[in-house]
């Protein structure tokens, strides 16, 4: 409902990584699993909606417009992970912060159109620190923050703010993530 969490997952010998954020509207959890083999951790104060099992299984059978929603949400998510295992596996260090700066700017404007390039320069919260982001991206603090330092340099970001940078084009840093949505090279 509010807030921001991270989800992790913790291997055997004590490792961990994180895999995704949770933003406000996201579900958590799987219908008829009773449990999940992800931790959660708050990274905002965060304000969670919850659903007897039961009760959401009658809900679903009820409104078939919510199975239909919850579908979409699944194949978002997987085409998410999709898009993560190109970025952890493909993406440089720059790249990788630029996704993240893309995926931060979409889910904070929640846009759901084709247009992939917003018509006015954006505003992005970082809510999480760079060392959370470094952990995120798989990155070390340092290399973040050389990064971060770097693009600020080439313009492609601006500081608006303790938490915010100022985004002057949303094309640049399209470019700079190595994306523009249909696979090909961005003229």
């Amino acid at each position: 409902m509010h807030g921001l969490a991270s989800l992790s997952r913790v291997m055997e010998d004590g490792r961990s990584q994180m895999i995704g954020l949770l933003h406000p509207g996201d579900f958590l959890g799987h219908p008829g699993r009773q449990t999940t083999p992800f931790m959660v951790d708050a990274i905002t104060d965060v304000e969670l909606c919850g659903f007897q099992f039961k009760a959401f299984d009658r809900l679903l059978a009820k409104a078939p417009q919510l199975h239909s929603r919850l579908m979409e949400v699944v194949q978002d998510e997987l085409d998410a992970a999709r898009e993560w295992m190109l970025l952890l596996g493909r993406k440089s260090a720059r790249e990788k912060i630029c996704s993240f700066l893309v995926y931060l700017a979409y889910r904070q404007s929640k846009l759901r159109t084709t247009d992939r390039f917003p018509l006015s320069p954006s505003i992005i919260y970082l809510q999480m620190t760079r060392e959370q982001i470094a952990d995120f991206l798989a990155l070390t603090l340092e290399t973040v923050s050389r990064q971060f330092s770097s693009l600020a340099r080439d313009g492609v970001t601006a500081p608006a703010g303790r938490q915010t940078l100022h985004i002057p084009s949303f094309r640049n840093l399209l470019e700079a993530a190595g994306e523009d949505g249909d696979g090909g090279v961005i003229a």
